[in-house]
């Protein structure tokens, strides 16, 4: 899952963006109000956390922007204001939630599940392709009812291959929607960590579903059978 990552305080925003990277999300992390706006305008998002104090410009101004662009996006406040009356005043200006600072990480990851649960992408919190089940809220995985136990990086490489099954992917697009990256160095270590995914995932099934796909890819798709 992605999920936007709008925060003023730079540690913070990294133990943000660590945290929630040790659990399976890419994570696209900002300080900055107008970017936040443009990022939630040009990408797709499970689930955005935004912390009003960002500069320029009024928070509850980028509140409402991010809410118009995205109508189904769950929204979660990081905010250190105690007073109802402007939690009223957020919730009802377009957030989900809130989280008062200072907060526990296990309790903000926890709301952010229970928001992709119950929000606009719910359809697509469990992903099936024949008999893989994956999970994106839970972050398990199971075939044919075995549990199959995946790092971070090998767990998202296979929900992006999920997402897009039946379809060829370039290994230029999986660094970038795995690794997060917008360039090619890492190109290699895809073949890696497609072998590693294919132990898992393959092995010890008559159906293997990670294919290669000479001078493109790799595509997943349920039909395939022994081969490369």
């Amino acid at each position: 899952m992605r999920i936007l990552v709008a925060e003023n305080d730079p540690a913070l925003g990294t133990i943000l963006e660590r945290g929630f990277g040790a659990e399976n999300y890419a994570v696209d992390l900002t300080a900055d109000s107008e970017t936040a706006k443009s990022m939630a305008r040009d990408r797709s998002y499970d689930a955005a956390i935004l912390d009003l104090n960002l500069a320029p410009g009024d928070g509850l101004n980028m509140l409402r922007d991010v809410r118009s662009r995205q109508q189904q996006l769950p929204i979660l406040i990081l905010t250190s204001r105690t007073r109802a009356e402007e939690h009223v005043e957020l919730l009802d200006s377009g957030a989900d939630d809130l989280v008062l600072k200072p907060f526990a990480f296990a309790e903000l990851s926890a709301r952010v599940r229970a928001l992709v649960r119950r929000g606009g992408r719910f359809d697509e919190a469990t992903l099936r392709v024949d008999d893989l089940e994956l999970s994106r809220v839970e972050h398990a995985v199971s075939r044919a009812g075995r549990k199959i136990r995946l790092t971070p990086k090998e767990f998202a490489l296979l929900e992006y291959l999920m997402r897009n099954a039946g379809h060829s992917v370039t290994r230029a697009q999986i660094v970038e929607h795995v690794w997060n990256l917008s360039h090619d160095t890492l190109t290699n270590i895809v073949d890696v960590y497609v072998n590693y995914l294919r132990k898992k995932v393959d092995t010890g099934f008559e159906r293997r579903l990670i294919r290669t796909v000479r001078g493109v890819g790799y595509r997943l798709e349920a039909q395939a059978r022994n081969g490369s």
